[in-house]
């Protein structure tokens, strides 16, 4: 117990020392300055324009997927694509392959592609089930 009073006693001490006279005082003062730099910075986020898209850039255009089926492929390639895959717009469209089905894309001998999000995943749980 000795030991819990000493430390007591220490931290009444040291807030007498540090604190003193002028503590009170400077807490006030940095309250009172911390309080008008947020009311300055909350003015000037008020006064802000709103941001708004008058014209798209000429760019930037969109690209419609072709309705030949729910996959495609290359003539000459061993794998295909969601239409919107990456890999599947840089294929010309005199060598695109369409298939109806995932089945029909199988059949044909060809794999799906690795870099095309959602369908290596669909494989992988065709797989599980079977």
């Amino acid at each position: 117990m000795a030991t819990i009073q000493d430390a007591g006693r220490k931290i009444k001490r040291f807030a007498e020392e540090g604190i003193g006279e002028w503590g009170i005082p400077a807490l006030v003062m940095l309250v009172g300055v911390a309080s008008f730099g947020l009311g300055r910075l909350s003015a000037l986020e008020e006064a802000r324009p709103p941001v708004a898209i008058r014209q798209t850039p000429s760019a930037v255009s969109a690209r419609a997927i072709p309705l030949g089926g729910q996959y495609v492929a290359a003539r000459g390639g061993s794998v295909y694509y969601f239409p919107w895959c990456s890999g599947a717009q840089k294929i010309a469209p005199a060598s695109q392959v369409w298939f109806a089905s995932e089945k029909e894309a199988q059949a044909s001998e060809r794999r799906p592609a690795k870099n095309c999000k959602g369908l290596a995943e669909e494989l992988r749980s065709a797989q599980t089930r079977q």
